[in-house]
């Protein structure tokens, strides 16, 4: 019996293989995917006529049914087959009671039919090589789109079924499957054959090292690129919200379009009611409009927006103040309000205690733990990994794996997981050892032969273990400091205040050392950056007197000296500008010590992550050799691994350190002392992070 497939090539012998073998994806998902030959027909046919020469619609028309009666038994033949049952079947309670025998499975058994997969890249190569034969059948020259040089693409194997499903709008389910998909950023492979399975309701943490393809993948997701069921609301915070003369809380609100549109709906008829028009649809029109508002809850809605605006550290005040006035962090803030209002069905978070204070971070932690929805966030805060994810994600060598529980649980399984496959490769080695030892031995030996045979084919029949893959270890080293007699750093009876404004902090008593290891905390605006400015000399104080040791010299890091970095060259170029004459080894190796090596030295800073990026510019900071460190938020797009590494290396370094931070993990590892900002004042508290953190508990009580 004839194929479909040596139908195909004896009717269109001038089908090449590239079309042959899209035209066969789309035909071997079997006959129960097209209702008709018209309908094969419009999936396959503007392919066919492309290479049928003479052949009319009318002759393509009937290949595409001769192809259907190949996979699809005539009608005669069904109709013999058919059975007139005795009573209703239930197919339900038959598949619960069907048991696998053998290989043979259920067909009402649930399955990833792997054959109902199309091939998304395959499919776009072949309609872009069809593309160039229409365009040069028609006499226009061939357009080559060329793929953008370090930009990000992605492509995935779709279920024909889902997609039809989704087409039809017939899909209604809320959990998310992305299955066998590719991510490349320019030429580099993310990700390859992954897939990504989210339960509806379920908090999933994304880890994995910096630059990995982490936020690529989430902005794949939120632009489409992987598809997920378009019934979905997806919503991504990334870019903070425009400033306007829009007040915060209405800001907020603004983001419920259904009870935005009843109330103006409502205006819109009390409007007309009012200037006495005399319908009394409109009375019945407004009876419906509040009965849905009431469905809504839509009376409730202001005292919720205001809730999560506090929470996230609007004051009253600041709830009732233009977008337009508040800065570039507030408006994020503002945008992850927004986005815990909206509650859209799968919520991406990137990084997002990066703009938050420890009260408004142990309030967002608290918050997300009730979190209705699903929600993929990506975070390399230790103690927020721990308290909000209900399952992990961890991205590492271009695939992904899942794991049950928060991050304290996935080093559990995961570091019991290396142990026994380390164990398993151990004693396959030894057994391998012991086999190629008893074959040569006896190799030359005739009375052996059989026995040799035997253990050569046992040793082929084996499964082959690789090494167990192990991440390299982050390592970062601070440059080595002499010691300098105190007194060292001195701050005594230090006011400060901008001009005609209110003092940010008066009568304040600080000092440091060259052992020092100071934490600076409280909430945003409360004078941190202010006071780090005025210990550098960058600010004079209004009030009081700064002293330092004459051989005191500070290495400043921040957030902004990240984002000012010259994107434009390499590393090693940056390094050679900032401190030219020197040989190019020594800037490698200055790179090298914080983990910025090999290839990654030469590529561009544009294309380098925020991780990566935040690693040069502490290799900048300490090639001038600072013995007194001040490092402001360090921790933002650093992995777990480097917040580790830089704890370590704060611990070991000679020098004196005053560090902000809101990373609970790095300053329970490294600060012996905690100052905190707040009310104008700067005071040393005992019991450490610890008191610091009942004392937040107790103020987010009080505010709800």
């Amino acid at each position: 019996m004839t194929t479909y497939g040596e139908l195909i090539k004896t009717e269109f012998p001038k089908l090449d293989d590239e079309l042959f073998v899209y035209v066969d994806g789309i035909i071997s998902g079997g006959a129960d995917e097209f209702e008709d030959s018209d309908e094969l027909y419009e999936a396959i046919g503007h392919v066919l006529e492309e290479v049928a020469d003479e052949k009319t619609e009318s002759e393509v028309r009937d290949v595409c049914d001769r192809i259907l009666l190949i996979l699809r038994p005539s009608s005669t033949e069904v109709k013999n087959e058919m059975r007139i049952l005795n009573a209703p079947v239930n197919i339900a309670s038959l598949a619960a009671n069907i048991e696998t025998v053998g290989e043979m499975k259920s067909i009402w058994m649930n399955q990833r039919d792997d054959g109902l997969k199309v091939d998304q890249r395959k499919l776009e190569k072949a309609e872009a090589k069809l593309q160039q034969k229409q365009d040069k059948r028609s006499g226009e020259p061939t357009k080559t789109v060329l793929a953008k040089p370090e930009s990000a693409s992605a492509s995935q194997m779709v279920s024909k079924k889902d997609n039809k499903m989704d087409m039809k709008g017939t899909n209604r389910g809320l959990d998310i499957r992305i299955e066998n998909f590719d991510i490349a950023y320019g030429d580099r492979v993310l990700l390859q054959g992954a897939d990504m399975v989210m339960a509806f309701g379920r908090r999933y943490g994304l880890i994995g090292r910096n630059g990995l393809g982490k936020t690529t993948l989430l902005r794949m997701i939120a632009m489409g690129q992987l598809k997920i069921p378009s019934h979905i609301s997806v919503l991504h915070v990334e870019q903070e919200v425009v400033g306007d003369d829009t007040p915060a809380l209405e800001s907020v609100l603004q983001c419920d379009l259904v009870r935005e549109n009843l109330l103006q709906q409502e205006r819109e008829i009390t409007a007309k009611i009012n200037s006495g028009h005399g319908d009394e649809e409109l009375n019945s029109k407004l009876s419906e409009v509040y009965i849905q508002l009431q469905n809504i809850d839509a009376d409730k809605a202001p005292a919720r927006a205001s809730v999560i605006l506090a929470g996230l550290g609007f004051t009253a005040d600041k709830q009732k103040r233009p977008t337009k006035e508040f800065s570039g962090g507030w408006r994020m803030r503002l945008a992850l309000a927004r986005a815990l209002f909206s509650r859209p069905d799968l919520l991406l978070l990137d990084e997002p205690t990066n703009m938050l204070d420890m009260k408004a971070i142990i309030w967002l932690e608290n918050y997300l733990q009730n979190w209705p929805t699903t929600l993929l966030v990506v975070s390399h805060d230790r103690n927020f990994l721990d308290t909000v994810p209900t399952d992990i994600f961890h991205l590492h060598t271009q695939r992904i794996d899942t794991y049950k529980g928060n991050y304290d649980n996935f080093i559990k399984i995961k570091t019991e997981k290396l142990k026994n496959q380390q164990r398993e490769y151990e004693a396959q080695m030894a057994h391998r050892s012991h086999i190629q030892e008893f074959i040569d031995r006896f190799r030359y030996n005739a009375n052996r032969a059989s026995s040799v045979q035997s253990k050569i084919k046992m040793l082929e029949k084996l499964p082959e273990l690789k090494p167990v893959e192990k991440e390299t270890e982050v390592v970062l080293k601070f440059p080595d400091t002499e010691k300098l007699s105190p007194p060292i750093l001195q701050l005594d009876e230090i006011s400060f205040w901008y001009e005609k404004g209110k003092p940010i902090f008066e009568g304040v008593n600080l000092g440091a050392t060259m052992e020092s290891r100071i934490c600076i905390v409280g909430d945003n605006g409360a004078g941190k950056t202010t006071l780090l400015k005025i210990v550098m000399g960058f600010l004079t104080p209004t009030k009081g007197a700064r002293n330092v040791h004459r051989n005191l010299k500070f290495g400043y890091f921040s957030q902004h000296h990240v984002d000012q970095l010259e994107m434009k060259g390499c590393s090693v170029e940056l390094l050679a500008s900032e401190f030219p004459g020197r040989p190019t080894e020594e800037y490698r190796r200055q790179l090298g010590s914080f983990g910025v090596s090999g290839d990654l030295a030469l590529q561009s800073i544009e294309s380098l992550s925020g991780g990566q990026k935040s690693r040069v510019a502490f290799a900048k900071m300490c090639m001038a050799l600072p013995n007194f460190l001040i490092l402001d938020e360090p921790t933002n797009h650093l992995d777990i691994e480097t917040i580790e590494a830089l704890g370590k290396a704060i611990n070991k370094f000679t020098g004196g350190i005053i560090l902000v931070s809101h990373d609970e993990r790095l300053i329970r590892m490294v600060c012996q002392e905690l100052w905190v900002c707040g009310g104008g004042k700067i005071v040393a508290i005992e019991g450490g992070f610890d008191e610091y953190r009942k004392i937040i508990e107790k103020e987010l009580e009080a505010v709800a």
